[in-house]
Formats: C-alpha cells, sequence, structure tokens
C-alpha cells in the first residue's frame, strides 16, 4: 500500500510516499513528520517575524541571546562546516543577500559601499557561541544568520528520523526536487536529475537506498546587466554571485549536510570533488558547469555514514 501527504512549507512544497502494510498507521506517522517540517520553518524562518532565528539576528548584535539547544547544535555545525569547506558554505550570508537585493526581491547590483559594508558583516568568526548557557552573540550589529543554504535538508532529516522512529520501513521525502532524502534497502527509490544535469539525451538518475541527495543551482532569482547574469547563491568569501559552475549535486547518508556540501561544491565548482571526496568520504558529488562538462565524485563504499548531531 502507498500513503501519499504533502504539506507548503519553507516556500516549496513537500511531497511524502510512503509504503507498507498498514495505511492509518503510516498516514498517522506521515502527518506528524510534515508537521516537524512545519516546526523547523517557524523555528529556522529567515523572513518570519516570529522565528527564533529572525529574534537571534535582531538582538545578538547587542548582546548574548540564549536559543533552543537544538539551534545551539544546529549552528555549531554550521560553523564546522563553515572551516571543513574553506569558507564556502556560510550561514552568516544574509548581509550579502540584503546588499545583492535577493531579499523579498529578484536583485539588483550593490554600490562598492554597500557590498563592503555586507562583506564586514559577513563570516562565520562573527558567531560567539557559549556553551554553558548555549547563547548566541554576534561579534557587531549587522550580523543575520540566513539558513536558506542548510535549512531544507534539516527539516527533511528530522521528518525522516520521525518516520524511522514510528517503524516506517519505505518511504521518500521530496523538498521542491532540491531536498530529496529515501528509507528503504530494499529497492532504491529512482530520483531522475534535471537540466542542467542531462547526459547526452537522457536525465542522470539516482537511486537513493538510506540516503539523501540535495541540489543547489544558481537560477531561480536572478538578474541581468549588460548581458551578465547574477544569481541568488553567493559566494561568502568574495561577496559575488557564484560563477562558473550552473548547478552541484551531493547524494549521501545525512539531508542537512548534503545541502551544506552542494552549496559549497557549487561555490568552490569542481576542483573541489578530490577534496570534498577526502574531507567527506560518505558523500559523492556532481557539478554542471558553465561550459556544458558535468563532473563527479563517486562515493567511497567503505566510508562511514557519519551523521551530523541532533
Amino acid at each position: 500500500m502507498l500513503v501519499s501527504l504533502s504539506v507548503h512549507a519553507m516556500a516549496t512544497r513537500f511531497e511524502l510516499v510512503m509504503e507498507g502494510e498498514d495505511g492509518v498507521r503510516l498516514r498517522a506517522a506521515g502527518e506528524e513528520a510534515l508537521a516537524e517540517i512545519e516546526r523547523v520553518e517557524a523555528q529556522l524562518s529567515f523572513y518570519r517575524s516570529d522565528s527564533e532565528v529572525r529574534g537571534l539576528n535582531l538582538r545578538a548584535g547587542e548582546g548574548a541571546v540564549r536559543v533552543d539547544p537544538r539551534l545551539f547544535r544546529l549552528l555549531r555545525r554550521c560553523a564546522e562546516l563553515t572551516q571543513e569547506t574553506a569558507g564556502a558554505f556560510d550561514v552568516t550570508v544574509g548581509p550579502l543577500m540584503r546588499a545583492w537585493r535577493f531579499v523579498n526581491a529578484k536583485g539588483q547590483a550593490p554600490t562598492a559601499r554597500e557590498l563592503a559594508e555586507a562583506r564586514a558583516a559577513t563570516g562565520i568568526a562573527q558567531l560567539e557561541f557559549e556553551e554553558e548557557t548555549c547563547a548566541v552573540r554576534f561579534a557587531r550589529p549587522g550580523v543575520e544568520i540566513d539558513l536558506g543554504g542548510y535549512g531544507k535538508g534539516y527539516a527533511v532529516e528530522r521528518a525522516m528520523d520521525l518516520l524511522r522512529e514510528a517503524g516506517v520501513a519505505r518511504a521518500l521525502l521530496n523538498g521542491g526536487g532540491s531536498s530529496v532524502a529515501a528509507i528503504g534497502a530494499g529497492p532504491g527509490w529512482r530520483v531522475a536529475l534535471r537540466e542542467p544535469f542531462i547526459a547526452g539525451a537522457e536525465p542522470i538518475c539516482i537511486d537513493l537506498r538510506e540516503s539523501a541527495l540535495s541540489v543547489s543551482a544558481v537560477h531561480g532569482k536572478s538578474f541581468t546587466v549588460e548581458g551578465r547574469t547574477y544569481g541568488h547563491v553567493i559566494d561568502p568569501r568574495s561577496g559575488w554571485p557564484v560563477r562558473g559552475a550552473l548547478a552541484a549535486a551531493v547524494e549521501g547518508p545525512s539531508a542537512s549536510e548534503c545541502e551544506a556540501l552542494s552549496k559549497a561544491l557549487l561555490v568552490l565548482g569542481p576542483d573541489w570533488l578530490d577534496e570534498m571526496r577526502a574531507r567527506f568520504p560518505a558523500y559523492a558529488g556532481l557539478v554542471a558547469c558553465e561550459d556544458g562538462r558535468l563532473v563527479r565524485s563517486p562515493v567511497n563504499p567503505d566510508a562511514p555514514a557519519a551523521a551530523p548531531p541532533r
């Protein structure tokens, strides 16, 4: 028996398919999993006025702000990922997103002064963590955390954890086609990657078995000036939109880590694939380049399936 459910959250549609014998039990578990996605959105949203992250952004520049322990651990893990990706993944990118007018808008090039001010307020070193009290402080006013490059994968991960706890043996959760996770070690759930991941006339397909997939791309919000298109994915190190890669996909055991790594891979390009494989051996990457190349690294079958702290 197949049970399908969906919910609109995080500005996208989450679609859940579960397989099992007890439809009533599957539906109950699925509804709780989708409700968890809504709870994550309520906590992590950059845009909602009542979210915990929004409150942190408003107050942490003036002093330490105590946060939910789970959010504290999440931010600490994001800080570690920034170090492990040479700064290519950075949740303090909020000021740069505002400078490039990608917050509630389609984008516009900043002035040199605006870009300089945004860069001065960006960087994971701006976050100060107080372990004993689970408090976060910003080193200066104007810093903003934007979990858009991590939150959807984290929500998918939390939802799938609840399904496993409820005893669901086979399920596929699709968050807008960019964050996907599967439960089930038997026949894999086949996922087809869309443009620009096309090899000849055939789309690239991935069979997910107890694993996750994240896709990051420069398309979406964008604008064009003098023939040059600027996308909404910003390189936190330079403050400029990504160039060179059109999209990146990462498969591995953790949906949140896949999302962070796909953002980093999009920023760093195919040259980072070997280093990613060395640092994150349980994850495989694929990059679609502007010149039409598709460059990939396979997953290491002997790698331990490490997962981020909960």
